[in-house]
């Protein structure tokens, strides 16, 4: 096979990052330079390749600072509804090659940087992913920032800015370690520390009731700091903001209580504040009621309502006097959209703010706050589901438990008034849980403190109102909507597979990238024998350039021919990696038993974090590791079948798996994934999908046609029905040979000879208590990656798929979900308007 060309001449070829002007060069080297000597004050001799990565990324930093400057000027003076999107997971990955993108720098600094000698890849290595989330919901909330800035929204992301974000994930000896991910130790370039934006933040204490209101006193202030990113739009000079806060001790923290012989320890326990934006509690899709949590949950709620009242007044550009005191036009000004139930404290909030500082009554303040705010539920399921316990909230927040007892009163009293009698429907319906320890219902809160609800795929959506819901549903159905979930397509194709867009573009042009819709004008090209060539020249591209990455990292001699068959995604029994090992087991064995059959090469590879307390995830990565030990080191098998686990799962490591993918696992139980994102992205990247009816698969079937996908396995009303029948593992290991040959290697230690017993508590789990019925889709399954071997015997059908799939990810654009969320939920147009760049004098 032919090398694959470098990222240099490759992006050298490419329209679509447009096109290096001579002057552009020439001003950026020049910049570069200046920046080196004088923000960095380093000599070009003893410059480290840091030391240039910096200095690259001041230089691009420059060309979106007076855009951003710009556009906050063009929000006063327009003054429009303003969106704030808040959440507690902000999954951004690196920021460099994404500005240049949307900037459309990149070829312009590639040839700058090639004149100067240097490598623009290895530069772009040096920069750590802020890895401020944990899966699909934090990187969600960094589609939706590119997206509504790429729309022209005047919106805003709120969240932490954690010291340290999602672990480092370490394989040794083939279990997890943790390493805590230091992201800032040599400094974030393009984040900028707001002081003079400081807001306190209040925590414990207690209240007072007075003829004219409630207090809350003898609180313990934090101090919020907050620190802007900016947000480029895709080459429209729209620059947003995503401001994050920092907690901060104020100077007296503690001091006051001590006499002057604790000033040391006063001054040490300045500590305990500054924990509040110290680390991202790393569980995805698990509630852990933890009192530093919640105090992360309120601090970013409390701050950024501070901040947006602010703004609410103040209306004109450069000043300081307050223009708006008539909190009715609030909800005509701002959205508030809540991703998840993390920031549900927004609403108790919210009613403080106006019943006790702006001295609201109540049924207005109540009015202006559903109004106002917005809620997306991510997940069913019901360990994922926020439930605070009572007293913990009196401990830490005892006036806002007043408000949520005083909500909770009022929405009782409706629901009384609507279904007389109904006194399980008053408890199912309750804001607090009784029993045991009382707990607060967040998504309850939420649901009735908001004027849209919304799940993140259709068939969630549905899940939502016909289960956990269904009461909320009926009595107020004009709240629930869904949104089905996207990807931006910058990231997740002009960047991270520049050949496979350009590609594209040669066919259709290159509008697609700001209207994902016009894929759907590849259909034409599905058997153009020169497009079929292209699009598979880009994938067999991808796939050597990432199998020498695989080398480099694995030791794993990797065959670029073979199926890349990759899962990546957290490690969680509802995802079913468990169900991905059965299939690599079976096909081992298969492989075993006639060594001189045609197989189809399969290179699997699994990837993504186990939750540090999530013992089964843990497991389950020590069993994937065990099974590639056992494969990869079997003469009979060769490179027929080889496993690898990708360690430490990360954007970064997305970008360059994604467009090397043939097939993606999709493979969760029915009614367990609320959307998925990482299915859409490997569909735009040219992966076929074998996968289950559940998240946004089933719209994928939809759009792409089902005879595209390897749709497989028991449906919703499956999985329901075999609930009530009542699921027996034992069946399926008894009438399933292969299925228990696996089960049995498994539970014998022919995966782990040294340990025998290892995996015993895996098997027990898979007998005896399996929530997520793996055997039930296991013989499905086998027969589905049958059809995918067939079919990849025949590369030109396989490619004709892909051309399918690919013209049918229009709807999958974060900008197809921002707009329906900016029409029909926040009450603004988006629009693909430029604004006048800084140096365009008109």
């Amino acid at each position: 096979m032919s090398k694959p060309l470098s990222d240099h001449d490759r992006r050298k070829q490419i329209s679509v990052r447009g096109l290096a002007g001579v002057e552009n060069v020439s001003d950026l080297k020049q910049n570069f330079n200046r920046h080196l000597h004088f923000t960095l004050v380093k000599d070009r001799n003893v410059a480290t390749r840091r030391d240039y990565y910096f200095a690259l990324a001041h230089t691009v930093r420059d060309h979106l600072i007076g855009r951003w400057i710009r556009t906050q000027q063009y929000y006063y003076e327009k003054d429009p509804k303003r969106v704030y999107y808040l959440s507690l997971e902000f999954y951004m990955g690196r920021t460099l090659q994404n500005t240049m993108v949307n900037l459309g720098l990149e070829n312009a600094c590639d040839e700058a940087m090639y004149q100067l000698g240097l490598e623009m890849e290895e530069l772009e290595d040096m920069e750590e992913d802020a890895g401020l989330g944990n899966g699909g919901l934090g990187r969600l909330a960094a589609c939706f920032l590119d997206s509504m800035a790429s729309l022209g929204l005047a919106a805003y992301g709120y969240g932490i800015r954690y010291e340290f974000g999602i672990f480092n994930q370490k394989i040794v000896n083939g279990w997890q370690v943790e390493e805590a991910d230091d992201w800032l130790r040599y400094g974030n370039p393009w984040e900028k520390a707001r002081p003079e934006y400081m807001r306190p933040v209040h925590f414990y204490g207690r209240t007072e009731h007075h003829p004219d209101g409630v207090k809350w006193v003898d609180t313990q202030v934090v101090l919020a700091l907050p620190y802007d990113t900016p947000v480029p739009g895709y080459r429209n000079n729209i620059v947003n903001t995503m401001r994050l806060w920092s907690a901060k001790a104020p100077c007296d923290f503690n001091l006051k209580d001590f006499n002057v012989g604790g000033y040391i320890q006063a001054v040490l326990d300045r500590n305990l504040a500054e924990n509040i934006s110290r680390v991202l509690y790393p569980n995805d899709n698990f509630f852990e009621g933890k009192e530093l949590r919640l105090k992360q949950e309120y601090f970013v709620v409390s701050a950024t309502l501070q901040d947006i009242i602010r703004r609410f007044k103040v209306s004109k550009f450069g000043s300081r006097e307050i223009a708006r005191t008539d909190f009715s036009k609030l909800p005509d000004k701002v959205a508030i959209q809540l991703n998840d139930t993390h920031p549900a404290m927004a609403i108790p909030e919210l009613m403080r703010v106006l019943v006790d500082e702006e001295k609201l009554n109540w049924e207005t303040a109540w009015d202006i706050c559903v109004r106002t705010c917005a809620y997306t539920n991510h997940t069913v399921l019901p360990e994922a589901l926020e439930r605070w316990p009572v007293e913990l909230f009196a401990h830490l927040l005892p006036r806002h438990l007043e408000i949520v007892y005083e909500i909770n009163r009022r929405h009782l009293e409706r629901v009384a008034a609507k279904y007389p009698g109904d006194v399980d429907r008053l408890r199912r319906m309750s804001l607090i849980e009784e029993g045991g320890q009382k707990r607060i219902n967040m998504a309850h809160l939420c649901i009735v403190g908001a004027h849209a609800v919304n799940g993140v795929a259709q068939i969630h959506s549905d899940i939502l109102k016909a289960t956990v819901f269904k009461d909320f549903y009926e009595m107020e159905p004009h709240k629930f909507q869904n949104k089905t979930n996207g990807i931006t397509p910058r990231r997740w194709l002009v960047m991270c597979n520049p050949g496979l867009a350009e590609a594209i573009a040669e066919r259709i042009g290159e509008d697609f990238i700001r209207d994902l819709d016009q894929l759907r004008n590849l259909v034409k090209f599905v058997n153009d024998e020169a497009f079929i060539r292209d699009i598979a020249k880009v994938k067999q591209e991808n796939k050597m350039k990432f199998a020498v990455h695989l080398e480099e990292h694995y030791k794993v001699k990797i065959n670029p021919n073979s199926m890349f068959d990759i899962q990546v995604k957290r490690i969680h029994e509802y995802k079913r990696q468990l169900l991905n090992c059965l299939h690599i087991i079976t096909y081992y064995n298969r492989i075993k038993k006639d060594p001189n059959k045609q197989w189809t090469p399969r290179t699997v590879m699994i990837g993504g974090k186990a939750a540090p307390g999530y013992h089964t995830a843990k497991m389950i990565i020590r069993l994937i590791t065990a099974i590639g030990e056992v494969v990869n080191n079997d003469p009979v098998v060769g490179d027929r079948l080889k496993v690898i686990f990708l360690e430490n799962y990360r954007v970064t490591l997305a970008e360059k798996a994604i467009p090397a993918a043939d097939l993606s696992e999709q493979i969760s139980t029915a009614g367990t994934e609320a959307s998925g994102t990482g299915n859409m992205k490997f569909m735009l990247n040219g992966a076929l999908t074998i996968g289950t009816m559940d998240g946004a698969n089933v719209e994928m079937a939809e759009e792409a046609g089902e005879g595209n996908l390897f749709i497989f396995g028991m449906r919703v009303d499956d999985v329901e029905a075999l609930d009530n029948r009542g699921y027996h593992a034992e069946e399926y290991y008894n009438r399933l040979p292969e299925l228990k040959q696996a089960i049995d290697q498994i539970a014998g230690g022919f995966f782990s000879p040294k340990q025998p017993d290892l995996f015993k508590e895996i098997v027990n789990m898979l007998m005896h208590h399996d929530r997520f019925k793996v055997f039930a889709d296991y013989e499905d399954y086998i027969k589905c990656q049958e059809k995918v071997n067939t079919l990849y015997k025949n590369p030109k059908e396989w490619t004709k798929k892909v051309i399918y799939n690919i013209a049918g990810c229009g709807k999958f654009s974060s900008d197809r979900t921002i707009a329906q969320y900016a029409r029909e939920i926040w009450g603004v147009e988006p629009t693909l308007e430029k604004i006048p760049a800084p140096d365009d004098k008109h």
